[in-house]
């Protein structure tokens, strides 16, 4: 009896070689990324959920940004639509959510460079390494990426040198409970943050008791707009409720280099003071379960035990990283924001008390996973303070250094406008 050994074939030393950059989201960050690894000539493809550009953004498109045309456009994206004969709006002027994708978001998208590498309609569902679970270590770095798609036609794969997962949060909101734990499906009597009260959503509202939860700007954006419907529908009732005693990143009187950041403090602070808002401060919510045609919200305020009623409940809690497509990708998160490790400190509601997010870039974002990063708001875990001009330069760095120019990539230079918000309180941020 003979035995015949034969030896596989050896594989290329990098089997990654002429593979594009997969990109994970077709919103602002996404698309700047696109734009950077573009313009070091870099191959990119990039998968879009939905059927549009900033198809995430139009959930929210009739709010108002409180950061001016100035902030919301990235460089490298500014030069591939300025080539195609774009012309900027006014920087100072306030876009809303719509204005933002049907004037930047979508010209950008059709722009040459960019329309023949987004594929709409195409949900990535999980990323690997090809042939790889997370356990495999050897020639990890070598091994190409795969993308599990699924489009209308079915499920995929797509191999890719790199992987940047610009997918955001917004489709994952934070209970409404101050424990973290998920409570039971309400249906319509919930509704997630930013609500269109005085347009497309009108009827859920007026003449309504509505509790708005969370403490921070999308509260304060919906508040106002509440307040506005209740001028129109009298019967309309509000009530806001927060965690802790105060609300630190919504102060009265701060400083603010974003003019209509600072005036959202205000302005909610006086509804409250005029009694158009009641204020449930200090509420920490146990439990929200439906009753009768409302919800029944019950938890304890300052130790004891205290309950509402009411029609309709808004989320505005705050987001949280949906990390499911990513169980065999080798991440490094922080354990309390589930942001990158070297990035949480920077952006840590529990530590920081005012000032901006220091400039930070790949060295920040690395994983123990090569070439992969969360980018855009998804890096930002649950911390709260991110804003669209740190996404650019967090992409910016990224292309850099997938480009091989290291010395770019760690040469970051962001200034971002202060708060003029400054406590001490626990939970409070103000980047």
């Amino acid at each position: 009896m003979s035995l015949t050994l034969t030896v596989p074939p050896r594989p290329d030393s990098d089997r990654r070689a002429g593979l594009p950059i997969a990109i994970i989201g077709a919103g602002p960050v996404g698309l700047a990324a696109a734009a950077h690894l573009i313009e070091r000539g870099l191959p990119v493809v990039l998968f879009e959920a939905g059927d549009t550009a900033g198809a995430a953004v139009r959930a929210w498109g009739h709010t108002r940004l409180f950061s001016p045309w100035r902030y919301v456009v990235d460089p490298a994206a500014r030069r591939l639509l300025e080539a195609e004969g774009w012309s900027a709006p006014d920087a100072e002027g306030l876009p809303t959510g719509d204005e933002l994708v049907d004037g930047y978001l979508e010209p950008l998208a059709r722009t040459a460079a960019l329309a023949s590498v987004i594929r709409y309609g195409t949900r990535v569902e999980a990323v690997a390494r090809q042939g790889m679970d997370r356990t495999r270590s050897a020639g990890r770095a070598a091994i190409p990426f795969v993308l599990r798609l699924h489009t209308e036609e079915g499920v995929t794969d797509a191999t890719a040198r790199a992987v940047i997962d610009t997918s955001g949060t917004t489709s994952s909101p934070r209970s409404l409970l101050s424990s973290g734990l998920a409570h039971d499906d309400l249906g319509d009597r919930v509704t997630t943050a930013l609500p269109d009260v005085r347009g497309r959503d009108r009827a859920r509202f007026a003449g309504r008791r509505v509790l708005v939860v969370g403490a921070g700007h999308s509260a304060a954006n919906t508040l106002i707009a509440l307040a506005a419907l209740a001028a129109d529908e009298p019967t309309t009732r509000i009530a806001w409720a927060v965690r802790n005693e105060g609300t630190a990143r919504l102060a009265a009187d701060a400083a603010d280099d974003l003019a209509a950041r600072g005036r959202l403090g205000a302005a909610v602070h006086r509804l409250v003071e005029e009694g158009a808002v009641e204020q449930i401060a200090a509420f920490e919510i146990d439990d929200v379960r439906l009753s009768g045609d409302g919800v029944r919200v019950s938890g304890r305020r300052v130790g004891e035990a205290f309950a509402l009623e009411v029609d309709v409940v808004v989320n505005a809690a705050g987001f949280r990283p949906d990390l499911s497509m990513l169980g065999e990708i080798r991440l490094g998160l922080d354990e309390i924001i589930e942001a990158p490790r070297a990035l949480a400190p920077l952006i840590d509601p529990n530590l920081h008390s005012c000032g901006s997010v220091p400039p930070h870039g790949v060295a920040e974002l690395t994983h123990p996973e090569p070439d992969f990063y969360l980018a855009g708001m998804k890096s930002y875990g649950r911390a709260p303070t991110f804003l669209l001009l740190t996404g650019y330069e967090q992409v910016r760095s990224i292309a850099a250094e997938l480009a091989g120019d290291r010395a770019a990539a760690r040469q970051v230079d962001l200034v971002l406008p202060e708060t003029g918000v400054c406590t001490t309180d626990a939970g409070s941020c103000c980047a």
